[in-house]
């Protein structure tokens, strides 16, 4: 079965994309007019920008795809790590056991974990601090808001009210 939309899936045929005829329109006088001539360029501009707007959106697809299918090899190669990360505090309290009784290697290990927690969430916390909003784009926004809006009789614009 086909997909209506450019850019099938694998092993669907896609549909056919608009295109320009590639031969010319006969009139029936024989004589085409500006206006017919002007009506049949914009038609294949038309046409064309519809088209290369269609392949675009069927290449980003396809593309997009193929890197969600690859970060969920990284997301699952992230997952493995931080999950054998329990075996390597194991190991460093056993190593640590050598030396200390067991349950104070074991708590020196807790310490550690939670003074790295404690400075990546202090590091996480000073990086969304430095988030602001937005400054040149709402000035911008209220900008053309205020050069499209209306002037009433007093001059003042109707949006400011």
């Amino acid at each position: 079965m086909a997909n209506p939309t450019p850019g099938g899936r694998d092993g669907e045929v896609p549909s056919p994309l608009p295109s320009i005829p590639l031969r010319a329109e006969v009139s029936t006088d024989g004589h085409t007019s500006i206006g017919g001539l002007v009506r049949e360029a914009s038609t294949h501009i038309s046409t064309l920008l519809r088209a290369e707007v269609a392949l675009a959106k069927a290449e980003l697809t396809d593309e997009l795809r193929k890197g969600v299918k690859g970060s969920v090899f990284f997301v699952v190669a992230l997952s493995i790590l931080v999950f054998s990360l329990f075996f390597f505090f194991i190991f460093v309290a056993q190593l640590l056991s050598l030396w200390l009784q067991s349950w104070a290697a074991y708590l020196i290990v807790f310490g550690i974990m939670v003074l790295m927690a404690g400075v990546l969430a202090l590091l996480g916390w000073t990086r969304v601090r430095k988030i602001h909003a937005p400054e040149r784009t709402i000035s911008s926004v209220k900008d053309t808001a205020a050069a499209l809006g209306r002037r009433d009789r007093d001059g003042a614009h109707a949006l400011e009210r």
